[in-house]
């Protein structure tokens, strides 16, 4: 339904751009130099299944205890232990469940557990509206209670809710946020929508922040859905592509983000070189919507070690990026898509999640019940990478 929404706006754009000037997204190439290599085995390792049974789970944090928690999508979190998922919910969360919004990132504070405290992001209804926003909620073993609201007022929606939450070197707490299916969103600094936004974990505004009282961070986002740091501190950001606005689709993006930065939509598409805009580290042509990354920083998958991990949703595929930096730029050298021997029908379905372990190894989220997916026995699951 969404994407017929999109095509007749798209159509009403063609109309309104014969009769008042209206303008398109510039569109550019992919900026990368290198073609996608398929890998349905991976590269040297094996997959298990760790934890199956769960309902669209969204965000999975490790505890330094031996605990986990996973969140799902309606609003539950659950507590696993020593690798087994409790019957009873950690903890349960007034959450508007509808379309892509619901219970969505998880984070835990940069000093837990002598801080024990947990970030989670959720779309929430008011009156006939839909927002998100960032709680703190504090550990209490086998629950949790409510702290705090770090940050409200987000837009939201039945689709582009952005969020992913994480915190940086700098101890600063990052949120994607959409721009709700309101591309001019994304350019307008007054709104939190198609951004990422920077807080203290307290909730204040760092006064670092490029734009003087505001969390925004960097804007020009159309459904920003990962973040992660490699070993040298740099943010990367993962970010889905047209859906069928301006008639455009695919070009979903992994992007290097910089304080102040506009990434352009939707006056820019891929990387078409704009003076005003900062273009991709990679631009997919075939639709590949990215949501949760992470770099490998471990030993336990050596071979692996520095490289981005990217699950994808309807490409149902877990894509490895080899990097190079040059100066104080990043080529990319070699992509892979793991699990899938073409765009589509990979073998565990649509992932929505990939973390590193406190064991070293791989975990990724599956979401094959998310109304888009073709659930099997099981389904969904958290599954581990492990060498072979």
């Amino acid at each position: 339904m969404v994407f017929i929404k999109a095509i007749i706006i798209s159509l009403l754009f063609v109309s309104l751009s014969a009769q008042s000037g209206f303008s398109f997204p510039a569109v550019g190439k992919s900026p990368q130099d290198v073609e996608d290599t398929f890998l349905p085995g991976g590269d040297n390792i094996k997959v298990e299944t760790w934890i199956e049974g769960l309902e669209i789970p969204w965000s999975l944090v490790f505890l330094p205890d031996g605990r986990a928690l996973v969140s799902e999508r309606a609003g539950r979190i659950r507590l696993i232990i020593n690798g087994k998922l409790q019957a009873k919910p950690y903890a349960i969360i007034d959450v508007a469940h509808a379309g892509e919004g619901g219970l969505m990132g998880l984070a835990l504070h940069p000093e837990f557990p002598k801080k024990p405290f947990l970030y989670l992001m959720y779309t929430y209804s008011k009156g006939n509206s839909l927002f998100n926003r960032v709680s703190r909620f504090r550990d209490r073993g086998d629950k949790a209670i409510l702290d705090r609201v770090i940050i409200d007022g987000i837009p939201g929606r039945r689709f582009h809710d952005g969020g992913r939450i994480a915190f940086g070197p700098d101890r600063m707490l990052y949120i994607t946020t959409g721009e709700t299916f309101e591309a001019d969103l994304a350019q307008d600094l007054t709104s939190l929508g198609g951004k990422i936004l920077r807080v203290t974990a307290e909730g204040g505004i760092p006064p670092d922040n490029p734009f003087r009282g505001s969390p925004v961070y960097s804007y020009g986002h159309r459904n920003p859905q990962g973040i992660a740091w490699n070993q040298d501190g740099v943010l990367f950001s993962s970010e889905h592509g047209p859906s069928g606005e301006y008639l455009l689709f695919a070009n979903d993006e992994i992007n290097i983000i910089k304080k102040g930065g506009n990434y352009g939509w939707p006056e820019a598409v891929g990387a078409p070189e704009k003076k005003l805009y900062i273009d991709p580290l990679i631009t997919w042509k075939k639709t590949t919507p990215p949501s949760g990354i992470t770099f490998y920083k471990g030993d336990k998958l050596g071979h692996l070690k520095g490289d981005l991990f990217v699950a994808t949703l309807k490409s149902e595929s877990l894509i490895r990026v080899r990097l190079k930096r040059e100066n104080r730029n990043y080529k990319v050298i070699r992509i892979e898509r793991w699990f899938a021997d073409g765009y589509k029908n990979g073998k565990y379905g649509r992932i929505r999640d990939v973390v590193e372990g406190p064991d070293g190894f791989l975990y990724f989220l599956t979401n094959n019940r998310d109304g888009r997916g073709n659930p099997s026995a099981g389904d969904d699951k958290i599954y581990r990478i492990m060498p072979k």
